[in-house]
């Protein structure tokens, strides 16, 4: 009678605690987390950061990954020519004894690609001279009918002694891959955590919010066309007013950044190999406003098979001497007739240092024209409609940035770089997670002395485990990194947790001893007061640190709100269902 008694009342227990909508919140969260994670222990291989431009990698149409992907759905490399690779020793390995012209059988989650071992190349300027000609477009004066003058177009050899260079084989070249140790969860680690370089770039005169805005997008479109992926550009500042433009790139050699940022980046578009204008001087304006800019209303949105196409327009101005360089290049051209209208018969080249990045058709009403105001034109595919102009815009944005690149608003000095070892980051990984066992049994032994009950030690563990999953689970989701600062501000928040559920089970035990009902739900009252105006304290205390320090502690600002956000809002009122459950048990 007894047993079944129990029985009975542990069913009870469950079905309040199983139909409570603040306990069905917070394992609803709890299990959102969990799939945000997508923890995959025990993965094999090596993930793919990132592809060198023109390496053999990259010829063998092997892909950087999108500065977007999750880290769990990155490509890996699983062999090299048969042989496992579990580590970067592995690889290491096997690639240092690849000779020239060997072909390297490279197998990833996605194909196998057969890959041809490049000659790598030295450079040395000799002692002596040469002569190198070179075609050039000049403006002339000309008489024209009516005897006017007028500046015509002219394509002149000019030839120009200059040192000569010698190319001297060293080698095999690398293939090109940045891989690195297979992530086992989609939690994005900082530079603190997986190496890297940070670098603090300071610019020498006030930026308005759309030369910040043009500053960034330049500076990411540099990076990413040199092959870098994990890339953080972003505005920073301090409390003295101070701008500053924050870059971090994981896996990357403080060289290679500094070399990348001082570089002050060459545009040019080119029509059948000839250049017609460069960025900078060339191109004096890029439309990025609502009434030059978006979708085009003359050719809209049409289906293509399976897929929705929309275009998009956006104008430029470019300087007079440019237009006559552009109407002799397309003098000569053919009018073809292409998808939704005519154009000629060469596309308009862009190239970022003497990297093609993208090209252009030209309509054919610019053939022979020396226009100022020229309309580049494009489109984007997708599934529906919405799809497809999102796509347009997208591609309408990076169109924009390409055409500025080369331009930056401003000089930038670099104020501080920062080199961090991924050896040091794994040694701070395994303290930090050392560190936060060793705190989660203490609070749990000093709790189950306190009360003296294993339940109540239990349900703050479970409690305190829960919220780190939640936090874990909100910047998987959100692509937040998570580094240094930002594992201390994890830590506060659980800190905080910890006395928040103290108070309220203090209040809830002492509720039920008076045996009042109303004395009990009072008392639940007052702690959670205590709470809210403890959150509040800290939600006051961390504002400033997110501008403070040039927004190195802003890692440790959002995380600690997040994390006493989602305490507040969902865990503490969870964990008061369960006291007063138990309790009345």
């Amino acid at each position: 009678m007894l047993l079944k008694r129990k029985a009975q009342t542990m069913k009870d227990t469950l079905r309040k605690i199983f139909t409570n909508w603040r306990i069905l919140l917070m394992l609803f969260l709890l299990v959102i987390a969990v799939i945000a994670i997508s923890p995959r222990p025990g993965r094999e291989g090596l993930a793919i950061r990132s592809i060198d431009a023109n390496s053999s990698a990259a010829l063998a149409g092997m892909e950087s990954p999108k500065p977007s992907a999750q880290p769990v759905s990155r490509e890996r490399i699983l062999s090299v020519n048969n042989q496992p690779v579990a580590a970067l020793e592995d690889y290491n390995r096997i690639t240092a004894a690849l000779r020239v012209n060997d072909t390297v059988y490279l197998k990833t989650t996605k194909q196998q690609y057969p890959l041809k071992v490049k000659e790598a190349f030295d450079f040395i300027t000799l002692n002596e001279t040469e002569l190198l000609t070179t075609e050039e477009i000049i403006l002339v004066n000309e008489t024209a009918d009516n005897g006017s003058i007028m500046e015509v177009p002219r394509t002149i050899n000019v030839t120009r002694e200059v040192p000569k260079v010698m190319k001297v084989g060293r080698g095999a070249e690398d293939l090109g891959i940045r891989a690195y140790p297979a992530p086992t969860s989609n939690v994005k680690k900082g530079l603190d955590l997986q190496g890297g370089t940070r670098v603090l770039l300071q610019p020498e005169q006030e930026l308005s919010p759309d030369d910040t805005a043009s500053l960034i997008d330049t500076m990411t479109q540099r990076l990413n066309v040199y092959g870098l992926s994990d890339i953080v550009v972003r505005e920073a500042g301090d409390l003295s007013g101070n701008q500053y433009i924050l870059v971090e790139v994981a896996g990357a050699s403080e060289t290679e950044i500094r070399d990348l940022l001082a570089k002050q980046g060459k545009f040019e578009a080119k029509i059948d190999g000839k250049t017609v204008f460069r960025g900078g001087e060339d191109v004096t304006f890029v439309c990025r406003s609502a009434n030059c800019a978006g979708l085009d209303p003359n050719r809209g949105c049409f289906s293509d098979g399976s897929q929705q196409v929309c275009s998009f327009a956006f104008s430029i101005t470019l300087s007079r001497l440019a237009a006559e360089k552009q109407a002799a290049a397309t003098a000569a051209l053919d009018v073809v007739q292409g998808q939704g209208g005519s154009y000629l018969s060469k596309p308009l080249e862009l190239y970022l240092d003497d990297q093609k990045v993208d090209e252009l058709s030209i309509g054919s009403d610019l053939k022979g024209q020396a226009v100022t105001q020229i309309q580049i034109s494009g489109s984007g595919a997708g599934q529906a409609k919405d799809a497809a102009a999102f796509t347009a815009l997208q591609n309408m944005k990076r169109l924009q940035t390409i055409l500025i690149t080369g331009s930056l608003p401003v000089k930038l000095n670099v104020v501080k770089v920062d080199a961090i070892s991924p050896v040091l980051g794994e040694g701070f990984v395994r303290n930090a997670i050392l560190m936060t066992l060793i705190a989660t049994f203490a609070v749990a032994i000093a709790v189950a002395i306190r009360y003296r009950t294993a339940i109540l030690s239990g349900l703050i563990v479970v409690t305190m485990l829960s919220e780190i999953v939640m936090i874990l689970g909100l910047a998987s989701f959100i692509g937040w990194n998570i580094d240094l600062a930002s594992i201390a501000g994890i830590i506060a928040a659980i800190g905080t947790g910890v006395d928040h559920q103290i108070v309220i089970a203090d209040e809830t035990l002492r509720g039920s001893r008076d045996g009042s009902l109303y004395n009990w739900r009072e008392r639940i009252k007052r702690a959670f007061m205590i709470i809210m105006l403890s959150y509040f304290t800290v939600a006051v205390a961390m504002l400033p640190l997110v501008f403070a320090g040039a927004g190195l502690l802003k890692g440790f600002a959002i995380t600690t709100l997040l994390g006493a956000s989602l305490g507040v809002f969902v865990t503490r009122p969870a964990f008061s269902e369960l006291m007063s459950i138990l309790v009345k048990r």
